[in-house]
């Protein structure tokens, strides 16, 4: 299958396309079923890689064409997004400011100690409720103070931001590979609205599976639908938003038997590192799919690894 090449500014943060490979050792543990393959986005070389890069890639073309001299953005204290756009900022010579809900950490771990490293100003607030008040706040002390702030949204998941797994889904076919079924971790809606937009786009009949990290499965369905309509030639899609609500356990982070499972399960038999907010959940979701025979043998199965390993050692 032949592409075109999705036409729109970009800042080059990836360096090449991210592996694809068989997880023939995993599928073994779950008895055989389909063919497993793994989209490995948390192999992308900048900055610990991970989804959000890629979203980044198209939002900060945007930024840099308004002269912006400082990133802002919002996040939890251990976000991903919040290190990404910390790096992004670092490695294009621009301030970045962090709007971090949660409390200070006595002892920084993971993100936290890459967010201080990259330099960025860190302003912490209650709740993620806090967000947007404190982000406009932020804004308009940066105006005051003379100098040219662009906000970034959570997850860098916008119409924009969506465009960088678009393009993922044209390098996806340029490797060759033409999965059946798609299963991420969603959270944001960006990488979901990406992939069915892209999907769409090249008239592809592949299902794409996201495991909610947090939210009701009808709110990011509405958000996904919302952000694949504003692409252009898509504003009249109305097609099936497929959200799988039912791995989120206790909450937003926190561990459930599913994820500790899966966590394990990658380690030992592909030596594939998953965390417990985001693609551990995914995974835990998938691998009871192939065991309850939600897939036949002949299909193939691509879970879309978006990164956060660095979670790991939170």
């Amino acid at each position: 299958m032949t592409t075109s090449s999705l036409v729109q500014p970009r800042v080059p943060l990836l360096s090449g396309p991210t592996p694809v490979q068989e997880l023939v050792r995993l599928r073994a543990a779950l008895g055989g079923g389909p063919t497993l393959l793994v989209k490995r986005d948390d192999a992308i070389p900048f900055a610990f890689g991970g989804n959000k890069v890629r979203k980044l890639e198209f939002v900060l073309a945007e930024a840099v064409a308004r002269g912006a001299d400082t990133l802002v953005t919002v996040g939890g204290v251990q976000s991903n997004h919040a290190r990404a756009t910390a790096a992004a900022a670092a490695s294009l010579g621009l301030q970045c400011v962090l709007i971090l809900n949660g409390r200070p950490p006595a002892r920084p771990t993971a993100n936290a100690v890459l967010d201080r490293l990259l330099g960025a100003e860190i302003e912490y607030i209650e709740s993620r409720e806090a967000r947007t008040g404190a982000s406009e706040r932020v804004m308009r002390r940066l105006r005051a103070e003379g100098r040219r702030p662009f906000f970034v949204p959570l997850g860098a998941s916008t119409v924009v931001g969506a465009l960088g797994f678009v393009a993922a889904i044209e390098e996806l076919l340029e490797q060759g590979v033409l999965p059946d079924v798609i299963v991420h971790a969603g959270s944001s809606c960006g990488t979901q609205a990406g992939l069915v937009a892209g999907v769409t786009r090249y008239g592809l009949h592949t299902r794409v599976i996201a495991v909610s990290a947090d939210d009701p499965a009808d709110t990011l369905r509405s958000r996904v639908r919302t952000i694949v309509r504003g692409i252009g030639g898509l504003e009249s899609f109305d097609g099936e938003i497929e959200v799988d609500d039912g791995w989120v356990g206790d909450g937003y982070g926190i561990p459930t038997n599913a994820s500790r499972e899966a966590q394990t399960l990658a380690a030992r038999t592909e030596a594939l590192f998953v965390d417990h907010t985001y693609t551990a959940k995914a995974l835990g979701a998938l691998i009871s799919y192939v065991r309850d025979e939600r897939f036949t043998a002949d299909q193939t199965i691509l879970f879309w690894h978006t990164g956060g390993q660095v979670g790991l050692f939170a």
